[in-house]
């Protein structure tokens, strides 16, 4: 994730921050984080040094102290405060350096539409288990996006996340500030006597943070300093009620066979009715899992997009980092491509079952090669159905709106796809834009409507509100996008609202919704961070992603309802 538009004076990033007993610990931790872009938050001034510039000052101490009695992180000064937010979530009070003495404190700043953030919490969990007495974690969220700055925004993604420890919103990023943070995401180390130690950025850190935590642990055990209750959060997941649907994020709706459906992404599923609403099958045990087998033994985990050909559903199995294949005659799962971990460098592609991908998104088919949206390394790819290879089609990894050819042009992570009869069309989340490619030769990428090709990587911050032609239209981190009669429909997520554009005229109009969260249906008619569309007919079908429901429009008449579905449970 790109560096804040906020911090525009130039600051030298600091690679390797945390400070180890042993020189030869240190060798070879380089962060995996990308490089911060050229665009940079606005620092305040201060007249201390920032923590992060603290912590680089350290290094030549380690070597002075005796390493069998000294602390491994010497040269220590107190953590920057808490405070400074908009509120706590997962905690029924704020929490200062009091109430955390004794636990080793990790803080999460991050923005929940980072994808690089989201695979960071994979590693937390993995500590928060290892360490459940003596590790706390704290999120602070400072936002990238506008709707990201709402503090129900927040909760629904506290939830959509399933994430268990507290979360500051820190939507002004005066705790960013303090810490002296430049980048998405970053992970600051705070010992048990409320001391800074250092911080690493990105993804990709959680042998290094193992080790960290480990050291300060039996350090602080040694010393007595270490308190090893546990203590209870009070956490937003148990105050939503249970819902048929939790969080869908695609949907695909299929005219021929009057059949909808719907990848419920966080009961882990996929849920296939008629058009009308009538429950046909789900697929998956609802666990989380990559078991392959009949519907019933089957697992996901937080599947999205999905693609239907002939009679096998294709479906992006994103968090296990899989596309799975789905034989609706005989009923049963398994797997097409990926190894089931994520893949951690920018490859160009492979064997099917022995490259590794990045978060798959959504997937589209066009004569017989399957188009696959990989959030993680900015790219899209592709597989050619019956092959056994997979492969790299556009995006040269760099993060940021930028077109040219296949493999010079810049993708930012691309969550939504469809085709017409000629070109593929994707919306780039974190660019808020939406982009072209023509299977004809030369085949290139276009954008067609939002920013493109600034300098500096500022089209990355170039969101908005805003209806018209091309690159004065606006967007705010759109996930979905459908063709229908020469038009484009794109779900603008955290605008909530349903947006069209016309292909021959390049003009970008509001089709539905206020530009505000909410759940009316009638008259006035909202959403909450809409993400998957569909259309059969004359009816569009949205998967409302926040408010736990797929809603039905009349394309005629902009009427909306609540599709039911009768018999659907709670797995």
């Amino acid at each position: 994730m790109m560096n804040s538009p906020r911090l525009r004076t130039a600051l030298i990033t600091v690679r390797l921050v945390v400070i180890f007993t042993l020189a030869i610990i240190l060798t070879g931790l380089e962060s995996s984080a990308e490089e911060p872009g050229k665009s940079k938050p606005k620092q305040e001034a201060a007249t201390k040094k920032t923590a992060s510039e603290k912590t680089a000052s350290n290094k030549e101490a380690v070597k002075k102290s005796p390493p069998e009695t000294a602390s491994p992180f010497p040269q220590r000064f107190d953590a920057p405060s808490l405070d400074g937010g908009h509120g706590w979530l997962n905690t029924k009070k704020p929490l200062n350096w009091k109430d955390l003495r004794g636990k080793v404190v990790l803080i999460d700043f991050w923005t929940y539409c980072c994808i690089n953030c989201m695979h960071v919490l994979p590693d937390l969990e993995f500590l928060e288990k290892k360490y459940a007495n003596q590790l706390v974690v704290i999120g602070v969220h400072s936002a990238k996006f506008e709707n990201e700055k709402d503090t129900e925004a927040i909760r629904s993604a506290i939830v959509r996340y399933e994430i268990k420890h507290p979360v500051i919103n820190d939507s002004e990023m005066t705790v960013w500030r303090k810490f002296g943070v430049r980048s998405w995401p970053t992970l600051v180390v705070v010992d048990p006597e409320g001391k800074y130690i250092g911080y690493l950025s990105g993804e990709g850190n959680r042998e290094r943070l193992d080790l960290i935590v480990a050291k300060l642990i039996d350090y602080h055990r040694k010393k007595g300093t270490l308190n090893e209750e546990p203590i209870p959060f009070d956490l937003e997941a148990v105050k939503l009620a249970p819902t048929p649907l939790r969080f869908p994020g695609k949907v695909l709706a299929d005219p021929e066979s009057n059949r909808l459906f719907i990848s419920d992404s966080n009961h882990n599923r996929i849920v296939i009715t008629t058009l009308q609403g009538m429950l046909i099958d789900t697929i998956g045990s609802g666990k989380i899992g990559a078991a392959d087998g009949d519907y019933k033994t089957a697992s996901f985990d937080h599947p999205q997009g999905m693609e239907l050909v002939g009679e096998t559903l294709y479906v992006a199995d994103t968090e296990n980092h899989l596309l799975r294949l789905i034989d609706l005659k005989n009923k049963t799962v398994k797997t097409l491509a990926g190894t089931g971990k994520q893949a951690r460098t920018r490859g160009t592609g492979g064997e099917l079952l022995k490259t590794a991908l990045n978060s798959p998104w959504a997937i589209s088919n066009f004569q017989g090669t399957l188009y696959i949206a990989m959030a993680g390394p900015h790219q899209l790819w592709k597989h050619k159905i019956g092959s056994q290879t997979i492969e790299v089609f556009a995006g040269s990894g760099r993060e940021d709106i930028v077109d040219g050819s296949l493999a010079s042009s810049a993708l930012a992570q691309p969550s939504g796809m469809t085709t017409d009869s000629q070109s593929l069309y994707f919306v780039d989340s974190e660019g808020s834009a939406v982009r072209k490619i023509d299977f004809n030769p030369p085949a290139r990428v276009t954008t067609i409507a939002g920013p493109r090709n600034l300098p500096n990587g500022r089209a990355l911050f170039e969101f908005a509100d805003i209806d018209g032609k091309g690159d004065i239209a606006r967007f705010q981190h759109p996930l979905g996008i459908v063709h229908h009669n020469g038009q484009l429909y794109v779900a603008d997520s955290y605008n909530h609202k349903i947006r069209v554009i016309d292909l021959k005229t390049g003009e970008v109009s509001t089709f539905l919704g206020t530009g505000k969260a909410g759940k009316n249906l009638k008259g006035t008619v909202q959403f909450s961070e809409p993400a998957g569309l569909s259309i059969a007919g004359d009816r569009l079908y949205i998967a409302d992603t926040n408010n736990h429901r797929i809603v039905v429009v009349n394309l005629k008449d902009k009427s909306a309802r609540e599709l039911k579905i009768d018999g659907l449970k709670t797995p």
